[in-house]
């Protein structure tokens, strides 16, 4: 029985995509990976499509047409993941940031009652390696500043390595999904607090990439600092 399928961004991911898709298939649990492709230049696609030969039941490949943001891909996986019957749904990057090991953890959560696990950096203490010092505290604070807007007790609010279950991503509606970067992350807890899902977050170590390059941009930044001051805008005229 699969534990669940795993959905992986990527854009130029090529010095990671094997690495990471032979990590995630040899955990204990069974768990199926679908990896989103945005049209990497890099060949990314092509080499999923050559490990899709050893993997043909468990390793699946949705390529778009562009670079159209990770908020976007994870919307398309996860509709991709509800039609193909799947009870527990990942996110997860491609980069080593997050310890595939982990999984296991959040697997474990969502069995146990947790209707979204998520993988914290900031639940016990600070546990983050390879980042300067200014990036630990953006982030760190980042997530203070979503709980004083939103109201959510959750420490670390842009955290990208979570578990759904099946009902939560069915109850919202993904198409009213509006941001793309770390707000993305963000609107999809919010929605889910509001909607009154129990959220359980689990200590894990984030470890910054060793290679390929970080996505992140200013622009990125803009959205989720201005972003979070809309969805509390939206949820008091009950607009959200």
């Amino acid at each position: 029985m699969s534990a669940g399928i795993v959905i992986i961004p990527t854009y130029n991911e090529i010095e990671n995509i094997e690495r990471i898709i032979h990590a995630v298939f040899q955990l204990p649990s069974s768990f199926h990976l679908l990896i989103v492709d945005d049209n990497s230049p890099d060949g990314t696609a092509a080499k999923v499509k050559e490990l899709q030969i050893k993997y043909n039941d468990r390793l699946f490949l949705e390529v778009r047409q562009k670079k159209s943001g990770l908020g976007t891909a994870y919307v398309h996986g996860f509709k991709w993941a509800l039609s193909h019957n799947y009870e527990y749904i990942y996110e997860m990057d491609a980069d080593f940031s997050h310890n595939p090991n982990d999984l296991e953890k959040l697997y474990e959560a969502c069995k146990n009652g947790a209707d979204l696990a998520i993988g914290s950096r900031y639940s016990k203490g600070v546990n983050v390696v390879n980042w300067p010092l200014n990036r630990v505290l953006m982030s760190y604070f980042a997530s203070v500043y979503v709980k004083m807007i939103t109201g959510m007790k959750i420490h670390d609010a842009t955290a990208g390595f979570i578990c759904y279950r099946r009902n939560v991503l069915e109850t919202i509606n993904l198409d009213k999904i509006k941001f793309v970067g770390y707000a993305f992350q963000i609107e999809m807890k919010y929605r889910a607090f509001v909607k009154k899902f129990k959220i359980e977050e689990v200590p894990i170590i984030f470890t910054d990439r060793t290679l390929g390059e970080s996505k992140m941009s200013g622009a990125i930044i803009r959205e989720a600092v201005f972003g979070v001051i809309m969805l509390r805008i939206r949820k008091i005229f009950n607009r959200l």
